[in-house]
C-alpha cells in the first residue's frame, strides 16, 4: 500500500480562510441584499419591503437578541403564522448562534409546554392570535423565557402577554450588526418537533450545512428560477417551511405572506402578485380544486406547486394540471429537512394520456440533489428489494440533509440510524426506472388473509369517485381474515352516495380483497400539516358498529 506521506496532494493544500467557509443559509440573505437591494423581498398586505430593508431588520433583531444574552446553545421558540416576522427569525436567530424552534400553531397548551421545557426556551415570540394557548402553555412550563409579542395589524383580537413587542425588541438592536457565520457548519440551526402521535414529540435537530444544502436542493428539485414569487401556503413552522425561507432567499425571490389559508385568497394572490410557486400538502391542493370555478379562473400564468407530506392521489394531480398548475411531487420527513426525494419529470411522460402521466407523477420519485443515497430494502437485513414495482420494503436514506439526531434522546437516535442508514418507517416499492413509490407507513399497512393491502392504493381509487372529497382507509379487525379495509369518506357538498355504491365502485377498479368492507361517512381528523390522523380513525372505528353487510372478498 502506498505511504500517504508520499502523496503529493497531502501537504500544503489544507483548507484556509481563502478557500473554505462553513456552509450556512445565512449567506443567502447577505447576497440577496448586496446584489438586489431594491428588489421586493416581502409582501404582506400593504407591507412591501426590499431585500436591503429585510436584511437590516434581521441584523437588528439578531443584535437585540444578543444584547439580551442570547447566543450559541440557546433556543428561541416562536409561535407565528406565515408573516414577515417568521421569515426574519429564520435568519436573525441563527445569526446569534442560537437555535430557532418554530412551534406548531395548532397544538394544545400541554404539548407546547412540553416542547418549551424540552428545548429549554430562553425566548418565546408569539402572535396575538395564539395568546390564549401560549399563556396557558407558559403557565404550565418550567422555563421562564422572555416573552415577546408580535402585533400584526392583519389580526384584530388577542392579548399582548409579553414583556415587550417585536418592534420594541427590534428597536434595541443595531441594523449594522456584524454577525458571524458558525465556526462549525454542523452547528445546530433549528429544532423541529415530530407530531408525537404515539407519545411525547421528538425534537429533530437541523444543522447549518444541511439547511444550506437542502435549500439549494429545493431550487433544483422544483426548478425555482431567479426572482421566483413564492406564496406561503405551507406553514413556515413545518420543517422550517421545507427550507423554503432559505431557498426563495437564495434566488432573491419574493416571499408573499399568507396569514390564513383560504382558497379564494390563494387564487387572488396568485393573480395580484404574479405568484410563480407555492407548496402544500395534498389536502391543500384538494381545497383549491374544490374552490368556485371563478376563483380557479384567476390562474392566468404558469404556476408550479410542490406537494408532499402525504401521497397525493393521482386524481388530485390530474385536477391541478387541468386548471393550469404544474405539480411537482416531493417526499421527505421532518428528519430529512422536508423534501429529500423529488419525482423528477421525464420528457417522455408528456406523451402519455393525463391519467397515465398522473400515475407516474404520483410516485415519490428519486433522490433530491442533496441526498446521497436512497433505497428500498428489507428492514432487518438492509438488503435492497428487487426493482420490480411490487416487492415491498422500507425506505432508507443517508446524506447531508438527514438530521443531526433527536434532542436528548440517544436511544431513538441510535435506532433511527441503525446500520448507517436513516430508517423512515415508510413502506414502498422500487420501480425498474429507479423511482420509489410509497405504499404505506409500516404501522398502517393492512394484512388481510396473509396479503398486504396498501391503504394508499385503496384511497387513490376512492378519490376517483366523483362524490368523494376526502378518503382515508384503516384496518378493521376481522374474525376470519385478521384485518380488512375500512374507508372513512367525506363527500363533496351537495352530493349523496351510499356506502354500498362506494364499495361497488372500488370493486370495479381493483382486486376485491383490497376493497373496503365498511364505509363510514365522517370528517377526517388531521394533523396541523394536513396528514390524516389514522390512529384517531382506528379509535373511532372501535365505537362504530359494522353497519355494512360485507361483500364476498
Amino acid at each position: 500500500m502506498e505511504n500517504k506521506n508520499n502523496n503529493p496532494y497531502s501537504l500544503g493544500l489544507d483548507k484556509n480562510a481563502a478557500n473554505y467557509a462553513a456552509l450556512t443559509p445565512l449567506s443567502f440573505i447577505e447576497r440577496a441584499a448586496s446584489v438586489y437591494p431594491d428588489r421586493t423581498a416581502v409582501i404582506h398586505g400593504d407591507v412591501r419591503r426590499s431585500w436591503c430593508e429585510t436584511y437590516q431588520r434581521c441584523r437588528q433583531l439578531a443584535s437585540a437578541l444578543q444584547q439580551r444574552g442570547i447566543g450559541e446553545g440557546d433556543t428561541v421558540a416562536v409561535m407565528l403564522p406565515n408573516i414577515p416576522e417568521m421569515l426574519e427569525l429564520h435568519f436573525a436567530v441563527p445569526m446569534t448562534g442560537a437555535v430557532l424552534n418554530t412551534q406548531n400553531t395548532r397544538l394544545d397548551a400541554e404539548t407546547i409546554a412540553f416542547m418549551l421545557d424540552h428545548g429549554e426556551a430562553r425566548v418565546v415570540i408569539t402572535d396575538r392570535e395564539f395568546s390564549d394557548v401560549m399563556h396557558r402553555a407558559l403557565r404550565m412550563a418550567s422555563v421562564e423565557p422572555l416573552v415577546v409579542d408580535v402585533d400584526d395589524p392583519q389580526f384584530a383580537g388577542g392579548d399582548l402577554i409579553g414583556t415587550l413587542t417585536y418592534e420594541q425588541l427590534l428597536a434595541e438592536g443595531d441594523p449594522d450588526f456584524a454577525w458571524q457565520p458558525p465556526a462549525d457548519e454542523w452547528q445546530p440551526i433549528t429544532l423541529n418537533y415530530t407530531s408525537g402521535t404515539t407519545g411525547n414529540p421528538k425534537g429533530v435537530v437541523y444543522h447549518h450545512r444541511g439547511a444550506h444544502l437542502n435549500a439549494i436542493s429545493n431550487i433544483i428539485g422544483q426548478n425555482l428560477p431567479p426572482h421566483a414569487v413564492y406564496l406561503w401556503t405551507l406553514p413556515m413552522f413545518h420543517c422550517n417551511g421545507w427550507c423554503y425561507p432559505w431557498s426563495v432567499t437564495a434566488v432573491a425571490g419574493t416571499h408573499v405572506c399568507l396569514r390564513h389559508l383560504r382558497p379564494e385568497s390563494v387564487f387572488e394572490l396568485i393573480q395580484a402578485c404574479g405568484v410563480t410557486h407555492f407548496c402544500g400538502a395534498p389536502v391543500v391542493l384538494n381545497m383549491l380544486l374544490n374552490a368556485p370555478e371563478e376563483s380557479k379562473a384567476l390562474v392566468d400564468h404558469t404556476v408550479t406547486v410542490t406537494t408532499g407530506g402525504a401521497a397525493p392521489p393521482a386524481a388530485i394531480i390530474e385536477g391541478m394540471e387541468a386548471i393550469g398548475i404544474k405539480v411537482v411531487h416531493a417526499y421527505g420527513l421532518t428528519e430529512s429537512y422536508g423534501p429529500s426525494v423529488f419525482c423528477a419529470h421525464q420528457d417522455e411522460w408528456d406523451a402519455l394520456v393525463l391519467e397515465q402521466k398522473a400515475a407516474k407523477m404520483a410516485r415519490q420519485g428519486v433522490r433530491a440533489p442533496a441526498l446521497e443515497e436512497l433505497m428500498v430494502a428489507d428492514p432487518v437485513s438492509l438488503e435492497p428489494v428487487l426493482r420490480d414495482g411490487s416487492t415491498l420494503g422500507e425506505v432508507f436514506m443517508r446524506g447531508n440533509n438527514v438530521m443531526k439526531g433527536y434532542l436528548k434522546n440517544p436511544t431513538a437516535t441510535e435506532e433511527a440510524f441503525a446500520g448507517g442508514w436513516f430508517h423512515t418507517g415508510d413502506l414502498a416499492v422500487w420501480h425498474a426506472d429507479g423511482y420509489i413509490e410509497v405504499k404505506d407507513r409500516s404501522k398502517d399497512v393492512i394484512i388481510s388473509g396473509g396479503e398486504n393491502i396498501s391503504t394508499i392504493e385503496v384511497e387513490d381509487i376512492l378519490y376517483r369517485h366523483p362524490a368523494v372529497l376526502e378518503a382515508a382507509v384503516v384496518a378493521k379487525p376481522h374474525e376470519h381474515w385478521g384485518e380488512v379495509p375500512c374507508a372513512f369518506v367525506t363527500l363533496k357538498e351537495g352530493t349523496e352516495v351510499s356506502a354500498e355504491e362506494i364499495i361497488d365502485f372500488t370493486r370495479d377498479h381493483m382486486a376485491h380483497f383490497k376493497c373496503p368492507k365498511q364505509v363510514v361517512f365522517a370528517p377526517l381528523p388531521k394533523t396541523s400539516t394536513g396528514k390524516v390522523q389514522k390512529f384517531a380513525l382506528r379509535a373511532m372505528l372501535k365505537e362504530i358498529p359494522a353497519d355494512i353487510t360485507e361483500q364476498d372478498i
